[in-house]
């Protein structure tokens, strides 16, 4: 009887040297296989992250950035970045009407500076009293 229960002991013991070989291959760097290179689509989301990071940008500029980015690469990114640079925002216009209104009320210095200050902050564009 002590026959039979030393095959399945040696068996056991020849899996797990065989398993210790396989595992020990597939960690050696000269036996790894290479990394299939990146796809089109790969790349560009790879350069678009590197660019958004560079950038800096955070929460919903770098959503838009990426999603133009990977839309139409740097060349659409470019576009959209120059049609925004002539595009004034909302808060440019309202600053813009504020000192325009701040001039032909003839308001200077420190009381045009919280002039501003107020009405930037005012819903309403109209501040004559």
């Amino acid at each position: 009887m002590k026959i039979t229960s030393v095959v399945p002991l040696a068996l056991a013991a020849a899996f797990a040297l065989g398993s210790f070989a396989a595992t020990a291959q597939e960690s050696d760097p000269a036996t790894v296989k290479p990394a299939k290179p990146l796809g089109t689509q790969q790349q560009r989301m790879r350069t678009c992250n590197a660019e958004a990071k560079a950038q800096s940008l955070k929460g919903d500029e770098r959503k838009a950035f990426m999603s133009t980015c990977l839309k139409g690469g740097a060349k659409a990114v470019a576009a959209s970045d120059a049609a925004k640079a002539s595009e004034p925002t909302a808060a440019q216009i309202k600053r813009k009407a504020c000192s325009d209104d701040a001039k032909s009320r003839g308001i200077k210095g420190g009381e045009r500076k919280e002039f501003m200050r107020t009405c930037v902050r005012d819903d309403r564009l109209s501040h004559a009293d």
